[in-house]
């Protein structure tokens, strides 16, 4: 096959790959090595005399499973070797050009060398997303392994051919940008690029980034369905990605982010809009407070995309803000609502989970009334839970200019009247 021909653009490195923490074995032994190092020297420090008796008076310490027995530590030991299978594998880089190649070439047949299997999802990542992938390309930028199969042969079927096992939102993204069907937008970095296709590049750097190599673990044919789908649900589900509040504070790390956590911390937010621990861990407090700044200040500026709105917020405010001006904006807002809404932000108060769009709604006009009147003391409440309130609070609202505009200031007028 003419693809296979390109196979010495491809360096391959052998190892061994368990499938039950897909870890190298040998890389395994040196950090166990380098822990019995790190456990003697703790011993040593402690001065328990013995290296073997103060090792297992350090793992008695740390709070064994009461009553263990060796019988049970054999049965847990063998039941680890019953499970455990191990993979051939081999490590290899492939320049861009010859990946894609793989992925195209008699894919209208179902017989490309590199394929994605029905298990896999749809292509899902947007235009965006797409753009700042290949933007890390094109400057050098390291990005993940991809994770391949050599399927077995099957009657009938073309042998040899590479499953995508993880990886296949990026090689469709490459495929879409060399084909032409990817036209670059919302890149900061290289920012003169939004609006280009791979033709639209000089053709030096054409030919630059069809060189970049995208590195590949390719498992060998032993590695069967059911291993690959297991790789699979581990890679997808071993790390969570971080959220767009976690990705703002090491993206936009500054004064203006340490207020929002400060802001966070106000004790009768915690009381009004009561979030899981979960959520909390994973900063959706200063998420909540982050759009209520960035919609008391400019919700009349807000087009369609959320995310784009609350970054240029952060960035126009990480130099220079009035500190005591918004914080005194937000305690009297958070002191309004406790006195006023008697379910806080929620929708009842049966309600455990407070919804961002509500709680913009209530946050922003209250804070645009007290502006007009800060001795405000509503005539009625009676809105909270009305039909209308409940249409202007719903999901389908969240990305639209003109819904944004009118929940908060539904709420301002409301309590102004």
């Amino acid at each position: 096959m003419r693809l296979q021909a390109n196979e010495k653009h491809a360096c391959a490195l052998n190892g061994r790959l368990v499938n039950s923490s897909f870890t190298n074995h040998r890389a395994a032994t040196r950090e166990s090595q380098r822990a019995g190092r790190h456990t003697m020297r703790r011993e040593t420090l402690s001065k328990v005399p013995g290296s073997a008796i103060g090792a297992e008076r350090m793992v008695r310490a740390k709070g064994s499973m009461p009553g263990l027995t060796d019988e049970r530590k054999q049965a847990a030991e063998k039941q680890i070797v019953d499970v455990m299978t191990e993979v051939d594998y081999d490590t290899k880089e492939y320049p861009v050009e010859i990946v894609v190649q793989k992925y195209l070439d008699g894919r209208a047949e179902d017989e490309n060398e590199l394929f994605i299997p029905d298990y896999q999802r749809d292509f899902a990542w947007d235009a965006r997303r797409q753009s700042r992938f290949i933007e890390s390309v094109i400057v050098g930028l390291p990005v993940p392994y991809v994770f391949v199969a050599d399927t077995s042969d099957e009657p009938g079927k073309v042998g040899g051919r590479l499953e995508i096992v993880d990886g296949s939102q990026r090689i469709r993204t490459l495929a879409a940008f060399i084909q032409g069907d990817l036209r670059l937008e919302g890149l900061e970095k290289l920012s003169e690029l939004n609006g280009f296709c791979f033709t639209d590049l000089v053709p030096s750097r054409q030919r630059r980034f069809s060189r970049r190599t995208i590195r590949m673990i390719e498992l060998t044919e032993k590695a069967n369905e059911e291993v690959r789908r297991d790789i699979f649900e581990r890679i997808n589900t071993g790390s969570e990605e971080l959220n767009d509040m976690e990705k703002r504070r090491g993206i936009h790390k500054g004064p203006f982010v340490d207020f929002l956590t400060e802001c966070a911390k106000h004790p009768l937010f915690d009381r009004l809009a009561p979030l899981s621990a979960s959520a909390i861990k994973r900063r959706e407090r200063e998420e909540f407070i982050l759009r209520f700044f960035a919609y008391l200040d400019r919700y009349q500026d807000f087009e369609h995309d959320v995310s784009e709105f609350l970054d240029g917020y952060i960035k126009s405010n990480q130099p220079n803000f009035d500190r005591a001006r918004m914080y005194g904006e937000y305690s009297g807002m958070l002191e309004f609502a406790g006195k006023h809404f008697p379910d806080g932000f929620r929708k009842g108060p049966t309600h455990k989970r407070v919804f961002r769009i509500r709680f913009e709604a209530l946050a922003v006009g209250t804070a645009l009334a007290l502006r007009e009147k800060p001795n405000l003391v509503p005539a009625s409440t009676n809105w909270l839970r009305s039909e209308e309130f409940r249409q202007l609070t719903t999901s389908d609202a969240s990305n639209s200019r003109v819904k944004v505009v009118r929940r908060i200031e539904y709420v301002r007028n409301k309590l102004l009247d």
